[in-house]
C-alpha cells in the first residue's frame, strides 16, 4: 500500500510505501473497541466522594437506651438515618478504574486501527518541515493538502519537532505527537493522519519488531547427551 507524500509547501512530491506489518493487518473491531475503552478507563479519575460513618465528626454514644422508651432503636448521631449523618452506599474516591491488556493484544489493536485508517484513505505523508515557527505557513500547507481544516488532524513526527508543534499549537483540531505515543484512541479519533516519512520507518522499527521476530521459528536446541552410566560388575570367587 502506498500513500501520497507532500512537501512543507503543500505540493505533491511523490509516494511512500507503508509497511505491511502495520498497515495491512486484519481489522478486528472488537479488539479496537476494547483497547479504546481501556485507554479511556485508565484516564478516569474518581473525584466523587461522600462521607461515611467513620468520616463524620460526632460522638459514638448511644442516644438513648435500647428498650423502655417506646421509640425506635437508635444508634449514634453518625447514623445515615439522622440529619447531618453519613451517607449509605455513596461513591468513594478510592474506586479503581484501571484496566489491563496483554502486550500482544495492545499491538494487535494498534495494527488494526492503522490498517483501518489506511484502508479508508485517511493517511498521507509529509516529507519534512523547516525549522521555522509560523502558524500562517502551517495553515497554508494544510490548505493545499487533501485534508479538511476543522476536522481532527494528527501529525506524527519521528522525534520532538518544536517548530512544527508551535506552528500548529493555535490551530483547532490539529495535534502533533511523536511516533512512540501512537495509540488506537488517537488514530481512530482522527479524520486525517499525516505521517512524516521518517516517522513511518521509526514506527515499523518500534511497533513492528516483535511481530517480525515472532514469525521466525526459534532454533531447535540439540538434546544434551548424558554420559552412559557405568554398570557395576561383581566378581565371584571360583571354588578350587
Amino acid at each position: 500500500m502506498t500513500i501520497d507524500v507532500y512537501t512543507a509547501t503543500g505540493t505533491k512530491k511523490g509516494t511512500a510505501t507503508l509497511p505491511k506489518v502495520l498497515f495491512e493487518a486484519p481489522i478486528n473491531e472488537g479488539l479496537m473497541h476494547q483497547a479504546v475503552v481501556r485507554q479511556q478507563s485508565n484516564k478516569r479519575r474518581s473525584i466523587s466522594f461522600v462521607k461515611r460513618r467513620g468520616d463524620i465528626r460526632g460522638s459514638t454514644r448511644k442516644l438513648f437506651q435500647q428498650k423502655g422508651t417506646g421509640r425506635a432503636r437508635r444508634g449514634s448521631v453518625r447514623s445515615p438515618i439522622l440529619r447531618g449523618g453519613s451517607k449509605s452506599f455513596g461513591p468513594s474516591k478510592l474506586a479503581n478504574y484501571v484496566k489491563n491488556m496483554p502486550k500482544k493484544m495492545r499491538r494487535a489493536s494498534l495494527y488494526s486501527a492503522l490498517s483501518a485508517q489506511a484502508k479508508n484513505g485517511a493517511i498521507i505523508g509529509l516529507e519534512s518541515y523547516p525549522d521555522k515557527i509560523s502558524t500562517k505557513d502551517a495553515v497554508s500547507m494544510l490548505q493545499k493538502m487533501p485534508v479538511d481544516l476543522g476536522r481532527k488532524i494528527v501529525i506524527i513526527t519521528p522525534e520532538k519537532h518544536a517548530h512544527l508543534c508551535l506552528s500548529t499549537g493555535n490551530l483547532d483540531a490539529v495535534e502533533t505527537v511523536m511516533v512512540q505515543y501512537l495509540n488506537p484512541e488517537m488514530i481512530l479519533g482522527a479524520h486525517h493522519i499525516i505521517f512524516m516519512v521518517d516517522a513511518i520507518k521509526k514506527a515499523e522499527k518500534i511497533f513492528g519488531g516483535d511481530s517480525e521476530e515472532e514469525k521466525k521459528e526459534p532454533a531447535k536446541k540439540e538434546p544434551i547427551k548424558k554420559p552412559a552410566a557405568k554398570i557395576a560388575t561383581t566378581t565371584t570367587a571360583t571354588k578350587k
